[in-house]
């Protein structure tokens, strides 16, 4: 697996390793086996809000925007599931700003905050979503099972 961080605040390039774990361990319970790649970036609000408007038109920040590159390719979504088979899943921004507003609001750590962003989008990179009520019980339930394996909790 490959993971390509960047962060516009150095004190937080640790979470280069933290992803990397999550990631690993995310494709190890919903058994895939590709070698996966994915690019995550840690903005500030000003940049979110710019690629929100751009590509989503919506005029607001965020928390966390995700690009899916397999989205409408089920030829490659077979291959999460092949091994050694080279997948580029697609991009995770995440707003630092955000997430500490949202740690602070929800009462749990930064860490915890950052972490629950990044399992998110990478969900949404694998093909989930919870436009509808069914599917934000799966994803939902999904987060809570792996964040809770790793030990991140509230």
């Amino acid at each position: 697996m490959e993971l390509s961080f960047s962060s516009y605040k150095s004190e937080f390039d640790y979470l280069e390793d933290v992803y990397t774990k999550i990631m690993e361990y995310t494709f190890k319970h919903l058994k895939l086996k590709c070698e996966a790649i994915i690019s995550v970036s840690i903005i500030d609000n000003k940049e979110i809000h710019q690629i929100n408007k751009m590509y989503r038109n919506v005029d607001k920040e965020t928390d966390v925007i995700s690009f899916a590159f397999l989205d409408n390719d089920d030829e490659e979504k077979k291959n999460l599931k092949k091994k050694g088979a080279l997948v580029d899943l697609g991009e995770i921004y995440i707003s630092l700003p955000k997430a500490m507003d949202q740690a602070k609001e929800y009462g749990h750590s930064l860490e915890r905050e950052l972490d629950f962003l990044f399992l998110h989008g990478l969900l949404h990179l694998l093909g989930y979503d919870h436009m509808e009520k069914e599917d934000e019980i799966v994803m939902f339930n999904l987060q809570d099972e792996i964040l809770t394996a790793l030990g991140v909790t509230r």
